[in-house]
């Protein structure tokens, strides 16, 4: 049941300093659509990263989106938030539910690797993450996934699964054709003009798949 939450515009934060621009920019993105967030930040001191995370984790009860930490069991625990998200380096998954407890999500990344990610079912993680599907400015340097491996991940994995890494309004709704259950994105969604409407258009790729998305406004 837990692993059914898991479904479109999953907003991963960039790095910053500037606690309030951050804010605003998720609260635009979750009025606009999405329902997951991701507090990922690797440069900043503690008490940074805890002041960022408690105001998103009010903004994410509020508003009935969930919250994800990155990397930190720790601060998801003292936060209280959804989950946790692993990377390879990171807290075992087994060690992580023992720390969360039952109700708590946590996704693994698995880059291009379906191994990894059948690994991670074993384990017990609630969804798996493969990318970088394209070019990306966070991570240049990447491995690159194809999206044939979204496909095969229907076939052997039995989790909702999370596609990363370049993907814009122009490519996303190749992804979830593809087979991702949500796009996670970071760039294309706080460093644009206006995030509460590129949110809506990757929204829609998952309410109306027939119809192009669109970042116009007549506001």
């Amino acid at each position: 049941m837990r692993s059914k939450r898991i479904r479109g515009l999953y907003a991963v934060t960039p790095e910053t300093l500037d606690s309030d621009w951050l804010y605003a920019r998720a609260k635009a993105v979750v009025a606009g659509g999405a329902r997951m967030v991701q507090y990922r930040s690797k440069g900043v001191d503690a008490r940074c990263r805890r002041q960022q995370a408690g105001r998103l984790a009010e903004l994410c009860g509020a508003e009935g989106a969930l919250l994800i930490i990155n990397d930190d069991v720790a601060l998801a625990r003292e936060l209280s938030a959804d989950g946790v998200h692993l990377g390879r380096e990171d807290m075992p998954v087994a060690d992580a539910r023992t720390a969360l407890g039952s109700r708590a999500l946590i996704g693994v990344s698995c880059y291009d690797s379906l191994a990894r990610a059948r690994e991670a079912q074993s384990e017990g993680a609630d969804y798996v993450a493969f990318g970088s599907f394209f070019p990306s400015g966070v991570k240049p340097g990447a491995v690159r996934a194809p999206l044939e491996l979204l496909h095969a991940a229907r076939v052997v994995i039995d989790l909702p699964v999370v596609a990363i890494g370049g993907i814009t309004p122009e490519n996303g709704r190749a992804v979830v054709e593809a087979g991702a259950d949500a796009l996670a994105v970071i760039s294309s969604l706080f460093y644009v003009p206006d995030s509460y409407l590129t949110a809506q258009a990757f929204t829609a790729m998952f309410e109306a798949p027939d119809e192009p998305p669109s970042i116009t406004s007549d506001r």
